[in-house]
């Protein structure tokens, strides 16, 4: 799926002086020469590049297949010619790709559908991630048009994240507004596939890792902007885990305090660390545990007691659980 390409570079702009007298005189000595400022217009408006890679970059865990910018005007045609077979089709039948693409659209609005997504409207500031495999299409809208940047890439790395449930084909659509970082970083992406340097590819990984983790982080962020009351609760909560660590606090001590049921306190909880509230403050416990194996002489026992475990054994069994050795042992590789 490898496809060379060309890049189709922004043109420099002639000056205004410089084109209007070469018109000039173009037309006082009945030299007729097409008008060429129209096409190099255009070229201003596309820029991508189609890159190849290797076994050895493939190693690296994540490869980009191509990258690009393009403006489509509010009544030209789309999609723009000039991409290679299997990118450009056609808007009545979709495509499919064997590649996850990232687009964002810097200005203007259009339409977005997908195999797991009904047809949606996206505008300005929306990022719309491809998957693979599966069936989509999605166009400017006719009399705005738009703006956008992509980027096509594949790998383990970026399985791994569809596995894990970070991305997946049910959420194509991420609303994170406009973002220069984000555009500076497309920017740069498409300098480098233009260079296409030696080593590129792990530039040019290391870009769409820095995209995909801004998309994830901007909307999270925003959503929990959405409601501060519950982000606070949460903050307050991990607080006062975190300050009663050696105190005989429970949870349900800490809802109590927050003026919340411990249902929804600690669904709330693990809607916003991914974690439950009492194995947060059991991991505290046992990084604790940690500082004061290796920083006193205080016996296993003791430590069980002072961090609240119900007995010795129960100590051990959930420190070896989360870090694969004894009290004991740990003690004797740190001291």
């Amino acid at each position: 799926m490898f496809v060379g390409g060309n890049l189709f570079p922004i043109t420099n702009k002639l000056r205004n002086g410089t084109a209007n007298a070469a018109r000039t005189e173009n037309r006082r000595y009945g030299d007729v020469r097409p008008d060429l400022s129209n096409e190099q217009d255009k070229a201003k408006m596309k820029k991508f590049k189609y890159l190849v890679s290797n076994d050895h970059d493939r190693l690296w865990g994540l490869t980009v297949n191509t990258v690009g910018y393009e403006e489509i005007g509010p009544s030209e045609a789309y999609p723009a010619t000039g991409h290679a077979d299997g990118y450009s089709f056609d808007v009545s039948k979709g495509r499919v790709l064997n590649e996850f693409q990232l687009q964002y659209i810097k200005e203007g609005e259009g339409v977005f559908e997908s195999h797991c997504q009904k047809q949606v409207k996206v505008k300005s500031g929306d990022i719309f991630l491809l998957f693979p495999g599966e069936w989509h299409c999605y166009h400017p809208k006719k009399g705005v048009g738009w703006k956008t940047y992509w980027i096509g890439f594949q790998g383990r790395n970026i399985d791994d994240r569809l596995r894990a449930g970070f991305l997946s084909p049910t959420k194509p659509i991420y609303h994170i507004g406009y973002s220069s970082e984000i555009v500076r970083t497309f920017e740069n992406a498409i300098n480098v596939a233009e260079e296409e340097k030696i080593f590129c590819q792990q530039i040019l990984a290391g870009m769409v890792n820095y995209l995909i983790g801004m998309m994830y982080s901007y909307e999270r962020n925003a959503e929990l902007q959405k409601n501060m009351t519950q982000s606070c609760i949460i903050d307050r909560a991990r607080l006062m885990i975190r300050d009663n660590i050696e105190n005989n606090l429970s949870i349900q001590d800490i809802s109590e305090r927050l003026g919340s049921s411990y249902s929804n306190f600690r669904r709330l909880f693990k809607k916003y660390t991914g974690m439950s509230p009492a194995a947060y403050q059991q991991d505290l416990k046992l990084q604790r545990a940690k500082d004061l194996l290796s920083t006193t002489n205080m016996s296993i026992k003791e430590i069980a007691y002072r961090l609240n475990f119900d007995s010795p054994d129960y100590f051990s069994s959930k420190f070896r659980q989360k870090t694969g050795v004894k009290p004991s042992e740990f003690r004797q590789e740190t001291t």
